[in-house]
C-alpha cells in the first residue's frame, strides 16, 4: 500500500495525460491501417475493372481488325471524351495525375464525384480508342479520389489525422494494381508529389493500401509481370563495367530525351485551351498522319499493311518490338513519333498517363544505346534506359528503379539502374514532367 501511495506522489501528472494521448494514437493507427485496407482494396476492383473495359472489350478489338481503322478511331476517341467532360463533367479538364498533385499540395482543392465520372468515362473512350497514353494515370487519380472521398466522409474517426492519408493510399492503390508492383505503388506516391524528396508520415498506409489493392487486382487477374522475357533473354546476376558505362550513357541520353518530351508536353497542354473544334481537328488529324507514317517506318517493304501500329495504345507493344533488331534511324524515327502521339493525345483532351509513355521513350532509347555498344543482351540496356527516362521525367528515381525491378523480376541490373537513374537525374536538373511537383523548401510539411 505505501508503494502504491509513493508512485502516486512522485508520479507526473502530465503522465496520465501521455498515456491517454499515446492509447488515442494507437487506436488512430489501427483505424487508418483498416481504412487504408479498404481503400487499396476497392480501388484494385475498380482498375481490374477499367483495364477490362479498355484493352480487352475496346482497344484489343479494334487493333486486330483491319489497320486502316487506326486512321479514325483515335480521332472520334478524343471527340467522345470531349462531350464526356463537356456534359458530363461539367467543363472537367481532362487531367489525371496533375489532380493527385493539386489535392495532394492544397487542403482545399476537392476531388468531387461528378468529375471522377467523367474523367474515367472520358478515359475509357481514349485509350479505348487508342489514344497513345497509359492506364496508369486514371488508376492513380481514381484511386487518390476514392480515397480522399472516403475520408470526408469519416472525419470523426480521423480528427487529427493528415488531410492526405487516404488520398497518398488510394494513389499507392491504383499504380500499383495496374503495374501489378506494390512497392512501386507505394513509393510513386509518397515521391512524386515532390522533387529529392518523399512525402512524409503516410509511408504505412500507402503501403498497406498498395498491398491490399494489389492483391484484390491479381485475384482478379493474374500474377503474371507486365513485362515477360524468354529464357534467351533473360539477364544473369552479374553485369560488366562496360555496362555501367552504357548505364551512364543511357542515363544522360534519357535526361535529354526526357527534357525534350517534357516541352512537348507542356506544349500539348497549353494547346487544350484553344476552342475544342480547333483542337479536335488538328490533333485527330495529326494522330492518323503518324499512325499512318510509323505503319510505313516498320514496315519491311514501305507498305503501311505489312507494318507495326506502335503509335497507338499504351505501348506495350513497342516494349515487345524491342525485342526484334532494328536499325538505329527506325528506332529514332518510332521514339519521335511515339513522343510526338502522346503530345497529339494530350492535345486533344485525351484523358490519360505519360507514365508509360515515358517508359516506352526509355526503352527506345535504351535498345538504340544497346545497338551502338553492339550488346548480344539488349535486354538490359532497355530496362536501364526505362528506369532512367522515367526517373528522370516525373523526377522519381527509386520509384523508376523500384518500377523495372519489379515489373521484369530481374535483379541483375540492379546496380546499373541505379547508375542509368541518377545520371539522369543531374542532367535532368529542376525540369519535370508536370507543373504541380514543389520542392522541399515551397512544401508546406
Amino acid at each position: 500500500m505505501w508503494l502504491g501511495r509513493l508512485r502516486e506522489r512522485f508520479r507526473p501528472s502530465s503522465l496520465d495525460l501521455r498515456s491517454d494521448e499515446f492509447r488515442d494514437l494507437v487506436r488512430r493507427s489501427r483505424e487508418v491501417v483498416l481504412l487504408a485496407a479498404i481503400t487499396g482494396a476497392l480501388t484494385g476492383i475498380f482498375v481490374r475493372f477499367f483495364e477490362y473495359v479498355v484493352v480487352e472489350l475496346l482497344f484489343d478489338v479494334w487493333l486486330h481488325a483491319d489497320w486502316r481503322w487506326g486512321l479514325i478511331i483515335p480521332g472520334l476517341g478524343l471527340a467522345a471524351s470531349a462531350l464526356i467532360l463537356k456534359t458530363v463533367g461539367g467543363g472537367a479538364s481532362p487531367a489525371t495525375s496533375d489532380e493527385y498533385l493539386r489535392a495532394f499540395h492544397d487542403s482545399s482543392y476537392p476531388l468531387r464525384w461528378r468529375a471522377f465520372v467523367a474523367r474515367i468515362m472520358a478515359a475509357v473512350t481514349t485509350l479505348g480508342a487508342g489514344g497513345a497514353m497509359g492506364l496508369e494515370g486514371p488508376s492513380l487519380y481514381g484511386g487518390s479520389a476514392l480515397g480522399a472521398m472516403i475520408q470526408r466522409r469519416l472525419p470523426a474517426s480521423f480528427r487529427g489525422a493528415d488531410y492526405r492519408t487516404l488520398l497518398v493510399a488510394g494513389a499507392a492503390a491504383g499504380v500499383a494494381a495496374i503495374f501489378k508492383a506494390p512497392a512501386t505503388g507505394a513509393i510513386f506516391a509518397l515521391e512524386v508529389p515532390f522533387r529529392d524528396q518523399m512525402a512524409r508520415r503516410m509511408l504505412l498506409p500507402a503501403l498497406v493500401a498498395s498491398a491490399s489493392g494489389y492483391l484484390m487486382f491479381v485475384a482478379l487477374s493474374s500474377t503474371n509481370p507486365i513485362f515477360q522475357f524468354s529464357d534467351e533473354q533473360r539477364i544473369a546476376s552479374l553485369f560488366d563495367y562496360v555496362d555501367l558505362l552504357a548505364a551512364v550513357l543511357i542515363g544522360v541520353g534519357c535526361a535529354l530525351g526526357a527534357r525534350m518530351f517534357s516541352k512537348l508536353i507542356r506544349i500539348a497542354k497549353a494547346f487544350t485551351l484553344r476552342p475544342v473544334f480547333i483542337r479536335l481537328v488538328v490533333a485527330g488529324g495529326l494522330m492518323s498522319v503518324i499512325f499512318l507514317v510509323t505503319r510505313v517506318v516498320t514496315s519491311p517493304d514501305g507498305n503501311p499493311a505489312h507494318g507495326e501500329s506502335l503509335s497507338v495504345g499504351s505501348g506495350y507493344e513497342v516494349i515487345a518490338w524491342l525485342g526484334e533488331s532494328h536499325a538505329l534511324w527506325v528506332l529514332a524515327a518510332v521514339f519521335v513519333l511515339r513522343m510526338c502521339s502522346t503530345a497529339a493525345t494530350l492535345a486533344g483532351g485525351g484523358v490519360g498517363g505519360v507514365f508509360i509513355p515515358l517508359v516506352v521513350g526509355g526503352a527506345i532509347v535504351g535498345r538504340g544505346v544497346g545497338e551502338v555498344f553492339q550488346t548480344l543482351d539488349p535486354t538490359l540496356y532497355v530496362i536501364l534506359g526505362i528506369a532512367a527516362f522515367l526517373g528522370a521525367g516525373y523526377r522519381v528515381p527509386l520509384a523508376a528503379v523500384m518500377f523495372v525491378a519489379e515489373t521484369t523480376g530481374q535483379p541483375g541490373f540492379i546496380v546499373p539502374a541505379l547508375f542509368a537513374a541518377v545520371a539522369a537525374d543531374l542532367v535532368m536538373g529542376e525540369v519535370s514532367i508536370t507543373t504541380f511537383q514543389r520542392t522541399p523548401a515551397s512544401s508546406p510539411e
